[in-house]
């Protein structure tokens, strides 16, 4: 029996090549692709079976859900344990010798149970995660409903979940043979970083990811000590490096990329590595401000992350949006950078761009899976609308997406979740709270 619902909206915004807003719109769902388009009357007379469910309404604003290209999902557990450090700090002396003994399989599912229910009620229905026990980060997004690139974090060294380079390698092969057909779950190799991966560990993931057409997830150029020590120890700075020993190939998504020059702005572009800009996560651990109003004049398709709630201290895409636009243009003194158009493109179609999703996430087109939200624009802060695009990134907050549609589920209803119980989650989280608090 086929699965059919229409969604509505005052503004239907698709994000398409045309960038086309259809106002009165309607989207017809079935089997959770979408299958027709157009002005809800006209929906309405095809589509004439009354017994067929409508979401959304006259003040609503249906657009493509957000997608968060960079986070570590399970990390929401240790929001707020440490701020106010720089990273290496931040990183060395608290976040390591905490996940050395909390780490497991338990911890991480419940950790991305919280992240994913707030990331879906924030309006975001895909994440890209970097980080261990991958299986757990797939069964607690499959069980929350939302769509997520899993990576399995490679390094030299070893942790809780793995002995080293090969040990994680291996997991990583083993996640994409189990999740390469799964309508939700997109596996991912995710090497950590340059000064965590050696050149050979570096060339091995690269290869694996090739060899199974996944996408590649890498931390690059965070810190400008993460700069100095690459050219101290390979006399070039980090994207040469990378090109030079032949990593940039396949799709990439480098997270932050707060310290590259132009030079390697322009070796981007060249070989399509599209950036996850985490503005929140980079001020408030003092990092830096990537170059991002550069970067998109280059051709590099820059997306949004918000890292992992550990370092920002939200999975709030509507916020960080908002904050790297108001940067950009106070950093370039140029108000027209990072204009409200560019930055709902970097919310979705760019994003699903870089991830090599754009076929099936990012716009509302016919043929493309149903990954959708409705915002509710019947608020004294969102009103009156002049510009829908400027509405949705100065104006709208997480708590304006009241409806969100993953692969054609209607998994968030009047902003709660139909499948799980919220409640449940929320007191786990605290049971992980008492439980570190008290190590």
């Amino acid at each position: 029996m086929k699965s059919v619902f229409i969604v509505r909206g005052k503004y239907l915004i698709t994000m398409n090549k045309k960038d086309e807003i259809i106002e009165n719109g309607a989207v017809v769902v079935e089997d959770g692709k979408i299958k027709d388009i157009g002005e809800f009357t006209e929906i309405l007379k095809k589509y004439k079976d009354s017994s067929i469910p409508v979401y959304g309404n006259s003040h609503s604003a249906l657009m493509p859900g957000f997608i968060n290209t960079h986070t570590h999902a399970a990390m929401v557990l240790f929001r707020g344990i440490a701020d106010d450090l720089p990273l290496k700090q931040w990183l060395i002396e608290h976040i390591w010798p905490r996940e050395a003994k909390f780490l497991s399989p338990e911890f991480v599912y419940d950790g991305t149970c919280l992240a994913s229910l707030e990331i879906l009620k924030s309006g975001t229905t895909t994440f890209n995660d970097m980080y261990f026990f991958t299986e757990s980060i797939a069964e607690a997004a499959k069980k929350l409903g939302i769509r997520a690139i899993i990576g399995q974090g490679v390094l030299d060294f070893p942790t809780a979940s793995g002995k080293g380079a090969d040990d994680y390698l291996k997991k990583a092969s083993e996640f994409i043979e189990k999740y390469k057909d799964d309508e939700l779950i997109v596996p991912a190799v995710a090497p950590h970083a340059i000064y965590t991966c050696s050149k050979e560990t570096l060339l091995k993931s690269k290869e694996l990811a090739l060899k199974t057409s996944v996408p590649i997830h890498i931390h690059l150029s965070e810190t400008f000590q993460e700069v100095e020590e690459c050219i101290k120890k390979h006399g070039k700075r980090p994207i040469k490096y990378l090109r030079d020993i032949g990593f940039l190939e396949g799709r990439i998504t480098a997270a932050h990329s707060v310290w590259v020059n132009d030079e390697e702005i322009e070796l981007m572009a060249e070989h399509g590595v599209g950036v996850s800009h985490c503005i929140e996560s980079n001020l408030k651990l003092s990092s830096g401000i990537a170059p991002v109003a550069r970067m998109i004049k280059k051709g590099v398709k820059v997306s949004m992350g918000t890292d992992g709630a550990a370092s920002n201290n939200n999975l709030d895409l509507l916020e960080e949006i908002s904050i790297a636009a108001k940067v950009q243009k106070g950093v370039t003194a140029d108000p027209t950078v990072l204009n409200v158009k560019t930055c709902m493109k970097m919310l979705t179609i760019w994003a699903a761009e870089s991830l090599g999703l754009e076929n099936q996430i990012g716009s509302i087109e016919i043929g493309k899976r149903a990954d959708m939200i409705l915002m509710n624009l019947r608020k004294a802060h969102l009103q009156p609308v002049y510009d829908i695009y400027s509405t949705i990134i100065y104006s709208a907050k997480a708590s304006d997406i009241e409806d969100v549609f993953v692969n054609g589920v209607p998994v968030v209803l009047n902003g709660r979740h139909q499948f799980v119980d919220e409640d449940e989650i929320i007191e786990k989280a605290l049971w992980w709270a008492e439980k570190i608090q008290n190590s």
